[in-house]
């Protein structure tokens, strides 16, 4: 079992490094797809989260310290790099965030220092550049904290590096805004699966236009749940983890029946509904079943200009939203969610909405009560207007991956025949497991290194002996539980240690 679990820490991603071809795709005058002999090239903007974006504060390339001195007055480091620029870190900054194995688990990148035993007001004794261009502070305790230049440079205190930061932290690109001519990007589905950098820009055009049709998916169920394992898993609700879309007797809910769908987005009565959906063609019905697709963002913002009353509504009133039923389970869910969430600059960050489970409460003072109907009905018309609405018609193979809280779909009625019953298959994931996915394939795409990838390399390079049943793992110290027949960098035997030692049950003799 011990094995097993180390195998598990040390053994790296299936995910394997490639290239791919990005292709855009349109719906036909037909509503069925025009399939181009190759992909076609991609547009500018469809390339630029590729680029390396800088700023003179947070360079790319590794950058020569200066010199580092201590400004005691003021209580911080002063760091001068060669291109001139100067940075200054506060002492408690400093040596809060010490990076030495007896302040950072270096598996997980958790802090082990805790807060009440870390004084808020440390001095410094000395501060210095290293010959290997490190800084290196001793603090009073005696304690030494050296710092890379290059992790040190990119959280900088000032205003542009802090930005830098963020938009390399939280993958925020500039979001395209679509509506009926929208050219909606394409994918090939097994490249996804195997090919890192078809994944990342998978991802990357996922969160910039909201949508991204896969095509050359196995025309059997199963595949949306290959492409949950892609990122990490996906998220159960009421229906399971996965669920089939298809026209049932006494269906618990309107998308299980052969009628039109309003253009909505799911689960607005879940306090937190699902981030992204999967839908994946296995098969179409007769006649009918086109879908539609709107872009949230692009409707808000046309609200916004011109109905701005209407726009300070639905961004201000938390809406009630019920749905009841069984499937998996039973259920009564209930939430107030804004239809337009806006973050701290005031832009559009979410866009939630299902007028079939909007609920008959409304939680609004009796004068506000038709101002609200008459914003509703505004954003309704701009939603239903044809320039805004993608319409086009899946095939067997398609699978398509939207963002629930940005684009809404619905679907035209359809007809079924016995050789011809439409079938789809859908899954939910939240965005939390999709970007620490794209953080993941971007380090991998990248080449770029850490701290945990260089432990697993060297777990995979090294042989593992087992320790005689009579020793106890808690007392080793001498490495026994896991001899590497590489050398590892020091700094990194006692965290590898000392996970094996929390990690392994009493071992026997093999």
């Amino acid at each position: 079992m011990w094995l097993s679990r180390i195998a598990r820490c040390a053994l790296p991603g299936r995910m394997q490094r490639g290239s791919t071809a990005v292709a855009f795709w349109r719906p036909s005058q037909s509503g069925r797809p025009e399939r181009p002999a190759v992909p076609t090239p991609p547009c500018p903007a469809a390339l630029q989260f590729r680029r390396e974006r800088t700023t003179a504060a947070l360079p790319i390339t590794r950058l020569q310290l200066r010199q580092a001195r201590a400004l005691f007055e003021e209580r911080l480091v002063e760091v001068e790099w060669e291109d001139g620029y100067k940075s200054l870190y506060p002492f408690t900054w400093l040596r809060d965030n010490c990076q030495c194995s007896r302040c950072i688990y270096w598996l997980s990148m958790n802090r082990i220092q805790l807060l009440s035993d870390f004084d808020i007001h440390t001095g410094i004794n000395t501060v210095r550049v290293t010959d290997d261009n490190k800084i290196s502070i001793r603090w009073p305790d005696q304690h030494v904290t050296e710092f890379e230049s290059e992790w040190l440079r990119k959280r900088c205190f000032s205003s542009d590096a802090r930005q830098e930061m963020q938009k390399e932290l939280y993958m925020k690109e500039k979001r395209i805004y679509w509506d009926s001519k929208v050219r909606i990007p394409t994918a090939n589905f097994e490249e996804v699966l195997h090919d890192d950098k078809a994944a990342f820009t998978w991802l990357m055009d996922l969160r910039r236009f909201g949508i991204v049709h896969l095509r050359g998916a196995p025309v059997e169920p199963g595949q949306v749940a290959r492409l949950g394992e892609r990122i990490g898993y996906v998220r159960f609700t009421f229906y399971g983890h996965t669920w089939p879309v298809q026209d049932k007797h006494m269906a618990n809910d309107i998308a299980y029946t052969s009628m039109k769908l309003s253009l909505h987005t799911d689960f607005p009565a879940f306090q937190n509904p699902p981030g992204v959906q999967f839908l994946h063609c296995i098969k179409q019905g007769h006649e009918g079943g086109e879908s539609r697709m709107v872009d949230g963002f692009h409707v808000a913002e046309e609200l916004r200009r011109e109905d701005p009353e209407a726009f300070r509504t639905l961004s201000s009133v938390r809406l009630d939203f019920t749905n009841v039923g069984k499937d998996y389970s039973d259920y009564m869910v209930q939430s107030k969610n804004h239809i337009i969430n806006l973050d701290a600059m005031g832009q559009v960050a979410k866009v939630i909405y299902n007028n079939g489970t909007r609920d008959s409460v409304l939680d609004i003072p009796l004068d506000d009560v038709q101002p609200f109907y008459e914003a509703l009905k505004s954003f309704e018309n701009i939603l239903d207007r044809p320039e805004n609405v993608l319409t086009y018609l899946m095939e067997p193979g398609d699978l398509l991956t939207f963002d629930n809280w940005r684009v809404l779909h619905g679907r035209t009625s359809y007809t079924n025949k016995a050789d011809k019953m439409r079938h789809l298959e859908g899954c939910y994931l939240d965005w939390d497991e999709i970007m620490s996915r794209m953080r993941l394939l971007r380090r991998s795409v990248r080449g770029d290194d850490t701290p945990l990838t260089k432990i697993q390399r060297s777990f995979k390079r090294s042989t593992i002996i087992l320790v005689p049943n009579a020793a106890s793992p808690a007392c080793l110290n001498d490495r026994r539980p896991a001899a590497p027949a590489s050398v590892i960098v020091t700094r990194f035997e006692r965290p590898i240690q000392d996970y094996i030692c929390a990690s392994v049950s009493p071992l026997r003799h093999h």
